[in-house]
């Protein structure tokens, strides 16, 4: 392997350990850069707030690595999804100091899934619409909605269904997830 790492693709992918990004795409060593948070979030472009790993990791890859590809990819039966519809819907654990700020960026995706639905299609939708948002909040990111103006980046969203190993990709003219 190259000492100097030149992936052309970021992944922000979730912490859960039945995730693997490498595996999913039978990638090589070296082939992606990877960034993993609850849920696969990407905060607004807030630089006045401290302690942002994962907005530094976007700036990272754009600014230093110069990927080419910025992939969300989130996955279903999320825990991090649930934990945040549970506490957007009822009530936050008070015990979660970090996770309720973090999941605190689920607010706008979770005011645009139906209510009137089981608890389960709504987490179904939540798993959509943060992907959603997360894409909504990488535009709000100067540097990225130049690189994508200038056609030197290109932004994609998939779900992963750990069950059945399904890969859903979101088209961006449909602004529907589905089946490759």
């Amino acid at each position: 392997a190259s000492l100097e790492q030149s992936p052309s693709t970021m992944i922000i992918s979730c912490c859960d350990s039945r995730i693997h990004p490498t595996s999913i795409f039978e990638a090589v060593e070296g082939e992606f850069f990877i960034h993993r948070n609850i849920a696969n979030l990407v905060p607004p472009y807030s630089p006045e707030v401290e302690n942002h790993g994962t907005s530094a990791s976007i700036e990272y890859a754009i600014k230093v690595l110069k990927i080419q590809h910025l992939i969300i990819l989130g996955h279903k039966d999320c825990g991090g999804i649930k934990s945040g519809h549970t506490m957007h819907a009822s009530a936050s654990n008070p015990d979660y100091v970090f996770i309720n700020k973090w999941l605190s960026i689920l607010l706008p995706a979770f005011n645009k899934i139906q209510k009137n639905v089981s608890e389960q299609n709504q987490i179904n939708q939540l798993e959509q619409e943060s992907i959603k948002i997360s894409i909504n909040n990488l535009f709000s990111f100067p540097f990225i909605e130049k690189a994508v103006e200038d056609k030197k980046l290109s932004i994609h969203a998939l779900i992963h269904d750990i069950r059945s190993g399904n890969l859903q990709f979101l088209n961006p003219i449909t602004k529907n997830f589905e089946n490759f």
